[in-house]
């Protein structure tokens, strides 16, 4: 059985992959191309298209293609439930949805910015869900510390005392300074670069992103700028007569299917959606 979807992978396109074949059909083969060659590429190949929008392996709502194959082929894995919320949260940057997401996409990321052949990326990627499975399969549980009480007394101690100083600490003059390059980039072109802001500020970049969520409503970087992003983007839903795709770009998200999905879970609509709501409640931006 031949799959098919779109090059460079990061999370679904290699998570999915791993799943079909330890689940499903362990002698499948993917295969990656442009995004605008898949259908027809699936046609040639009469291979299965997947994690691409309108074919049957998909996203539905707020679930990805990974969490779809559990439930076309009923795989009832306990291991698989607990691995599909970790997925499903790297995959639609909802990190809430399970603390060990934001570490898969950052370990995800860092492997496809280390490697450029595709083939080479999912070999590499299937050892990483080799280890998550073995992790939710006899380790979900276990803590790092749960075996040396001296070090977890330690961190209890630790925690109490940030705690306890939370409350007392002043906001830092960083922190003003870095609202305002923020908003600078964001009225610009979203060009981030976590090293060179902190270099600007003269702070230590491991300092700035451990401290960042506590004066920035309690969010990390990632999550931050998502939100100014999606707070741009309703305003340019709202008041101008720029195409989706141009918003999403505009809004420096990477192609449009990504930015549906993160404006979805901010706002509860889609933004085709969104922007019909906004035109009937204010009829006058019609002929902006």
């Amino acid at each position: 059985m031949k799959w098919i979807t779109r090059e460079r992978p990061k999370i679904d396109r290699i998570a999915s992959p791993w799943l079909i074949k330890k689940f499903v059909d362990a002698e499948a083969e993917f295969i990656y191309v442009p995004f605008d060659e898949v259908l027809s590429k699936a046609a040639t190949l009469e291979a299965i298209p997947f994690d691409i929008p309108d074919v049957e392996f998909t996203h539905y709502n707020d679930e990805c293609t990974f969490d779809y194959i559990i439930k076309k082929y009923q795989i009832s894995d306990p291991a698989i439930l607990i691995m599909s919320r970790i997925v499903r949260g790297a995959d639609t940057d909802r990190h809430d949805i399970a603390k060990e997401s934001a570490g898969l996409w950052a370990i995800s990321a860092g492997l496809s910015h280390n490697i450029t052949d595709d083939s080479e990326l999912l070999k590499n990627g299937m050892i990483l869900y080799d280890a998550l499975y073995s992790w939710a399969t006899h380790l979900y549980k276990q803590k790092h510390l749960q075996n040396s009480p001296f070090e977890s007394l330690l961190h209890e101690v630790y925690n109490k005392f940030l705690n306890e100083k939370k409350s007392n600490k002043k906001i830092p003059s960083w922190v003003k300074d870095l609202k305002e390059i923020i908003q600078d980039q964001i009225d610009a072109q979203f060009t981030f670069d976590l090293k060179k802001i902190s270099s600007d500020l003269e702070l230590n970049p491991s300092y700035l992103s451990r401290e960042f969520s506590k004066y920035f409503e309690d969010l990390n970087f990632g999550e931050y700028v998502r939100k100014l992003r999606i707070e741009k983007a309703i305003n340019l839903i709202q008041n101008s007569n720029y195409t989706l795709t141009e918003i999403a770009y505009m809004t420096g998200f990477s192609d449009q299917s990504h930015f549906t999905r993160i404006f979805k879970l901010h706002t509860g609509k889609n933004p085709s959606s969104y922007r019909k709501n906004a035109l009937k409640s204010n009829p006058d931006t019609k002929g902006k």
